[in-house]
């Protein structure tokens, strides 16, 4: 996993390196959560790109904290999405329009906030896979 080396990014997400181990179920987890890691670098990189407000990165930054827990406990439930590369694993979680329901539920409105982050990070590998195919 890369490091966060740029400040912006250890400023909106401190704890980032330690998101793979916070996800976990067991220690076959660690592997899978440093490539999910890796492929939101690259999307953090580019929302801190936009100037959005420190709110709003740090919201993002929540809800990808959500999506990769998410994926951990979808691997659990459908162990042959392990082999994938992350971003077809996130691809397939939503769409253009939604991304997954959170487990345990989460209120609409927390639903819907987590939907637009997700649309931007769909945007964003659909546009620049290149940059997140880990």
């Amino acid at each position: 996993m890369p490091a966060p080396a740029d400040p912006s990014l250890v400023q909106l997400c401190p704890d980032l390196e330690t998101w793979p181990q916070r996800w976990r179920y067991d220690d076959s987890d660690l592997a899978t959560g440093k490539r999910i890691v890796a492929c939101f670098v690259p999307f953090l990189r580019h929302l801190i790109a936009q100037r959005l407000a420190t709110k709003t990165l740090q919201r993002h930054g929540d809800h990808l904290w959500m999506l990769g827990g998410e994926i951990i406990r979808r691997l659990h439930e459908e162990p042959s999405l392990v082999h994938k590369p992350i971003d077809s694993i996130i691809l397939q979680l939503g769409d253009e329009e939604c991304g997954p329901l959170i487990w345990p539920r989460i209120t609409e409105r927390q639903q819907d906030s987590f939907d637009a982050t997700y649309r931007k990070l769909y945007q964003f590998l659909t546009t620049n896979p290149q940059q997140s195919n880990q």
